[in-house]
């Protein structure tokens, strides 16, 4: 089965050669996503819970278009420009799950893109 490329108007295009999400053997694997409001096309960068909060919503827009949601995520990969930032970004990312939380691994790193406090990845289950 050939690989399908998920495209949403509803998340920022991506500012370099790859794609906002790929479907390929039952999964979807989502490139990080940082906190461009795609309404606006500027950062959101007020707080930390309001940043971590945009970076949510695009992943839940990506979800959609792939007419899935967040109980279908398994794991995800969280980089932070300093892991002072964890407890906010935590108690944000938190309440986007029900139960059964995925697997994950957050880390500190010296830079992420455009100079934000967060990134997020995800891979998700197509089906249960």
């Amino acid at each position: 089965m050939p690989k399908q490329i998920i495209q949403s108007n509803k998340v920022p295009a991506p500012i370099g050669p790859y794609s906002q999400a790929v479907i390929a053997n039952g999964f979807l694997f989502a490139s990080g996503q940082i906190a461009f409001n795609p309404a606006t096309g500027e950062l959101v960068l007020s707080s930390i819970e309001a940043e971590t909060t945009q970076v949510m919503e695009n992943i839940k827009a990506i979800l959609d278009e792939a007419n899935i949601n967040f109980d279908h995520i398994v794991k995800t990969s969280i980089f932070l420009s300093s892991m002072d930032l964890f407890a906010a970004v935590n108690q944000v990312y938190g309440s986007y799950f029900n139960a059964d939380f995925p697997a994950r691994e957050t880390v500190a790193v010296k830079g992420l893109p455009r100079n934000v406090n967060v990134e997020i990845s995800i891979t998700a289950l197509m089906s249960f």
